[in-house]
């Protein structure tokens, strides 16, 4: 599973075509797909996250199906612009949206990373008023630790910080309470004493493994029954 999740995060040189190649999977998945269930939606930290293995091996006691919809390496602006197929094809339910590190780790200026997420929620308002939507408080990295076959770490936290996150993640939950949308954290028990995210849980302290994601499904679970 660690060999699955890590390759999920291979920046592919070809990057926007694989992420075009996954939106069309996505697109033709959704055609099955059953309508008012939960949608997951966000990055490569949402793609990455196993909860459709883990709704099919393990009885998590969900009312709902969950569908994955990361897009790795996408920012707000790319999920402004594929809103039909990463969340309205899917006439979900239940909204659960981690996106804006990368806006934060591709320096795209603030009001504009501000301005997006905003016009997302006002399309979600018009289009599924009836929907929950979750707005998610970014996760802890861990700039600190060494790991094995990083080589690009120095490029990876350039402009990525636990402050810069936490500061976004204020902001993020300050558009929640202006659209009436739930802002939570579901980062309890992922961070050591310095408040990194623990090395153990991490193979290039951004991204997790699925023993961390098994952690944020605990803490999530009660926003999913």
């Amino acid at each position: 599973m660690s060999k699955d999740t890590i390759a999920l995060t291979d920046l592919n040189p070809k990057i926007l075509e694989f992420q075009d190649q996954l939106r069309t999977k996505y697109a033709n998945e959704n055609l099955q797909a059953i309508k008012g269930q939960t949608v997951f939606v966000g990055s490569s930290l949402m793609e990455i996250f196993p909860i459709e293995k883990m709704q099919a091996e393990q009885d998590l006691g969900l009312p709902t199906h969950i569908y994955n919809r990361g897009v790795r390496a996408t920012t707000t602006a790319d999920l402004l612009a594929n809103l039909d197929t990463l969340i309205f094809a899917l006439e979900p339910s239940k909204i659960f949206i981690n996106i804006g590190s990368n806006d934060i780790g591709f320096a795209v200026a603030e009001d504009v990373f501000l301005a997006n997420y905003t016009e997302i929620l006002a399309a979600i308002k018009t289009r599924l008023p009836k929907s929950q939507v979750y707005l998610m408080a970014y996760y802890p990295i861990n700039t600190e630790a060494d790991f094995a076959g990083m080589t690009q770490k120095a490029h990876l936290y350039e402009h990525r910080s636990n402050q810069l996150l936490n500061e976004a993640s204020l902001k993020v939950e300050k558009l929640a309470k202006k659209f009436n949308y739930n802002f939570i954290n579901a980062n309890d028990g992922l961070t050591d004493a310095k408040g990194n995210l623990k090395a153990e849980y991490t193979f290039d302290g951004a991204h997790m493994l699925p023993v961390a994601y098994q952690i944020v499904f605990n803490n999530l679970k009660k926003y999913l029954l």
